[in-house]
């Protein structure tokens, strides 16, 4: 893992909107990601992983609720240094839907376990004839094949092994809960039940709503996932083949649902905080670290811009979520969370938060100096 761009130490009282948040929120989020899977974090070192212990034990001794002593504990044991590189975020959430466990009339799109026969791919594992963009691949009796693609599969190059999880009723709905990773399925008995990501088909992300714009079929301005959503209604005869231009395609797993107030669990292996947890590039942060995320968002339908001033906590990532000044806002789950995540395409500032102590703290004592 790479800090990967410059950086530049500032001071907490120096950052607008910092003394206004809401650190013990923050505090929470962060205590949460202590719970985090080793195997879910990057190889970070043994230095990295003996600071984050400490920082955990330290974090859980702060008085629930006290924000004063939130702020404190943050600023005690962190130092800021502003990602000097542009930023960008979006939004995204956790969709909710209608559902079924098994076909029917009404529910005919399927949503898919992982294969067995699919394999991740690293630079040791991969067969000279594929594809180097490809992450994962198929396991054959001849060796690794690529695996089949969105188009391919929705084709039915997956039909009859049994490993339909949940059927839904609309193609659309169902490529937005790839594009999220994520929802919550609501079954025709009342129940809820949560499906997270498990794994894909290895090929790269393609973001659908690109195409658009390079067609001219969308301004660039006017894009949001609501307006995306809205021309695959408008326009059937072209939707399928849009969708299927984005050859990626997400298996999922069940996840247990504890409690039905707790986000869905994100790469880091924990439950996401609405507001609070940020999707990020795993080759340039460890999950876990703290970002102050500064940037004018639409909080409403009107789409005016307001101040977005929050610690965020990095817990998350995505495909299309690549470089140190990128991040995905996780903002609930629900209708309304996904009307303000589709809004999201806005500049940012990200003041990533490192242990005192830490290299990356050491190193730019030492360029302020």
């Amino acid at each position: 893992m790479t800090h990967g761009s410059s950086l530049t130490p500032v001071r907490f009282e120096a950052l607008a909107g910092w003394a206004e948040d809401n650190h013990a929120a923050a505090l929470e989020a962060f205590r949460t990601g202590c719970g985090a899977r080793s195997d879910a974090a990057p190889a970070s070192g043994v230095e990295a992983l003996r600071i984050q212990a400490d920082l955990c034990a330290r974090a859980l001794r702060v008085a629930e609720n006290d924000g004063d002593a939130a702020r404190r504990f943050f600023e005690d044991h962190f130092l800021p240094l502003r990602v000097d590189a542009p930023g960008f975020v979006t939004g995204y959430f956790e969709p909710e839907i209608a559902g079924a466990r098994t076909r029917s009339s009404r529910f005919q799109v399927p949503l898919y376990a992982a294969p067995t026969d699919l394999v991740r791919l690293d630079e040791t594992s991969r067969p000279q004839v594929l594809d180097p963009a490809l992450q994962f691949a198929r396991r054959t009796k001849d060796g690794l094949v690529e695996h089949p693609d969105r188009a391919a599969i929705e084709a039915g190059a997956l039909k009859d092994r049994g490993l339909e999880i949940v059927w839904v009723e609309d193609p659309i709905d169902a490529f937005f809960i790839h594009i999220q990773g994520s929802a919550r399925i609501r079954l025709q008995d009342g129940s809820l039940m949560r499906i997270a990501y498990a794994a894909k088909s290895g090929h790269p992300y393609t973001p659908i709503g690109r195409l658009l714009i390079e067609r001219g079929a969308i301004a660039r301005d006017d894009m949001s996932m609501e307006r995306l959503r809205d021309w695959l209604r408008d326009n059937p005869d072209e939707a399928r083949a849009l969708m299927q231009a984005n050859r990626s395609y997400i298996f999922f797993r069940e996840v247990a649902i504890a409690d039905p107030s707790a986000g869905p669990i994100g790469a880091a292996g924990v439950s996401l905080t609405a507001a609070r947890s940020i999707a990020i590039d795993p080759a340039f942060y460890a999950y876990g670290t703290p970002i102050f995320v500064t940037a004018d968002l639409p909080e409403d339908t009107t789409g005016t811009g307001q101040p977005f001033r929050h610690l965020m906590i990095a817990q998350d990532t995505g495909s299309a979520i690549k470089g140190p000044a990128r991040g995905d806002l996780y903002l609930g789950s629900g209708e309304a969370a996904g009307l303000r995540a589709g809004r999201i395409r806005h500049a940012a500032e990200f003041v990533r938060l490192v242990p005192r102590g830490s290299r990356l703290a050491r190193e730019a004592e030492r360029e302020r100096k």
